[in-house]
């Protein structure tokens, strides 16, 4: 998996052998110059959406949902992700734990596919201090297996397991009947996913520990991607320098 915002980088994209696009919140940092995902809209990405599914066929489309679409309620979630489906996702991405079970469970009931994210939730970043690693405190470990076996309960397609030592992914890992997805998280994972500008290392500022540049010796966006397509399906990236530990 890997983040897309526009048909461009979608059709590389899907030409390089991605399975899955996440048209992501992110886009609020790489894309418009915000410090966080939170100024990022519904027409934002309702907007990139449509441009990303225009631009590929193969690969599943996922969308976030932005902050505040759909905390309030599931019937706020509800009216938000079905705007987003019409526009060509095949899924949201909903952040956060047990606490967005009904909400997963309505969505689902509805027709609409839902992907869960837990440990560091970006939405959440002044609420958790910052953007550290998740998973080191006693208890940790159990708090979020019961997270995402709720959400798994709920209907969840797809788990994202980011910013967490290895142990603690590979444990909710073997728990679960549904794929996880890792970022900074271990290889055991069943996929990863990177943000696009910082795989090919054109995002500005410091890079996460989880982030390797693999533009580096290629001679092409789509060399890169294919290079990152073949390390995950090796199990190769995330390597130890990328994985945090305990």
């Amino acid at each position: 998996m890997l983040t897309c915002y526009d048909a461009t980088f979608a059709r590389v994209s899907e030409a390089s052998g991605v399975d899955a696009l996440l048209v992501g919140d992110s886009l609020g940092m790489v894309l418009q110059g915000h410090d966080s995902t939170l100024p990022v809209s519904q027409a934002d990405m309702v907007y990139h959406v449509a441009c990303v599914a225009r631009g590929c066929q193969r690969p599943l489309i996922i969308a976030d949902m932005p902050f505040g679409t759909y905390q309030e309620s599931p019937e706020l979630a509800f009216r938000n992700a079905a705007q987003l489906m019409a526009a060509g996702a095949q899924m949201v991405k909903i952040e956060g734990g047990r606490e967005m079970a009904t909400t997963t469970a309505f969505l689902t009931a509805r027709g609409i596919p839902v992907c869960g994210h837990i440990g560091l939730t970006p939405q959440s970043v002044f609420q958790l201090g910052g953007y550290r690693v998740q998973g080191r405190a006693d208890g940790d470990r159990e708090r979020l297996l019961t997270d995402a076996m709720t959400l798994e309960e709920a209907g969840a397609s797809l788990l994202v397991l980011e910013a967490m030592p290895a142990k603690v992914a590979d444990f909710i890992t073997e728990h679960l009947r549904i794929p996880t997805i890792g970022i900074g998280a271990s290889a055991g994972c069943s996929g990863q996913v990177l943000v696009l500008h910082d795989m090919l290392d054109i995002a500005p500022g410091k890079k996460p520990r989880f982030v390797k540049n693999f533009m580096a010796g290629k001679n092409s966006v789509g060399a890169a991607i294919t290079a990152y397509v073949e390390e995950v399906r090796a199990g190769t990236f995330p390597g130890p320098e990328q994985l945090y530990p305990e």
